[in-house]
């Protein structure tokens, strides 16, 4: 985000309006706000903060502490930042909740927070849930990460150093746009759970076929299917060459008995059939 001007009236101790043009700056992107405790330093970032998110960059400021207390009582509070973010231009203003004067008579009234967001040549934003929304989505982090990452104020940056993994894997996936990767892993590791079970289920359904298998002593492979099993037992041989083996005996097995099969059929075809010597 690149702040192009920030507006603050009435705002913390500036009791008039006051302006801050950061093009005038330079465009190098980096500005360092600096001077004497006291000297507003803290509500230039406050501002900019409220104006964004509707909160201030401190932990122990709210809406009763925004409003200056050398304002007049005419005089408006309101912060309006006008900023530019992936090449579009973007303009807010909010006003706290806060007392003015009656429309009629005298005293004072309570006026309602207000936010107004523009975006491009768009129509504004009014609604105060909708701006918050749409800005967070446009800058990708919300107040908490912003004020962590964005606004190096009084050690605030400290807090994302000293931050534990978890914390600022958070912040980093929510400014780099990253959770649908996060949402792809989390399903490509359902989907490797879920296939590894079903591998599981079948090894364990191969190594029940596996055990029951046999063969006639007589049989050439009978030894090797005795090795084979124990060798597969122990881990010792891969599913795949101890079942060819398996399937070998079986379509051996299968030929003997197709071949006595027809066998059978031959001698039953002759067995009623009586042989008549002339001689």
């Amino acid at each position: 985000m690149r702040p192009h001007k920030l507006t603050i009236s009435a705002f913390g101790p500036y009791a008039g309006n006051v302006e801050v043009d950061f093009d005038k700056l330079g465009n190098n992107g980096l500005f360092l706000i600096t001077g004497d405790t006291g000297a507003g330093k803290t509500t230039i970032f406050d501002a900019i903060t409220f104006a964004l998110f509707g909160e201030a960059s401190g932990n122990a400021r709210d809406d009763s502490m925004f409003r200056s207390t050398y304002a007049k009582p005419e005089t408006p509070t309101f912060v309006e930042l006008e900023f530019e973010y992936a090449g579009k231009q973007y303009k807010v203003k909010r006003s706290p909740k806060q007392l003015r004067p009656k429309d009629r008579g005298t005293g004072l009234t309570e006026k309602k927070a207000e936010a107004e967001l523009q975006v491009g040549t768009e129509a504004p934003i009014t609604d105060i849930k909708r701006v918050n929304t749409k800005l967070i989505e446009i800058l990708g982090v919300d107040f908490n990460q912003y004020s962590q990452i964005a606004m190096i104020a009084q050690g605030q940056f400290r807090e994302l150093l000293l931050a534990d993994t978890k914390k600022r894997a958070e912040i980093f996936r929510s400014i780099f746009k990253t959770v649908g990767y996060l949402d792809l892993q989390k399903k490509l590791q359902e989907n490797v759970s879920e296939v590894f079970g079903k591998v599981q289920d079948h090894r364990k359904s191969a190594a029940q076929y596996i055990s029951g298998a046999i063969c006639h002593a007589t049989n050439p492979h009978a030894t090797d299917l005795s090795i084979a099993k124990e060798k597969f037992k122990n881990g010792e041989m891969p599913i795949d060459e101890i079942t060819q083996l398996i399937s070998t005996i079986r379509d051996e097995e299968t030929k003997k008995k197709d071949d006595l099969e027809k066998v059978d059929q031959i001698v039953g075809k002759y067995k009623n059939v009586k042989i008549i010597n002339k001689n």
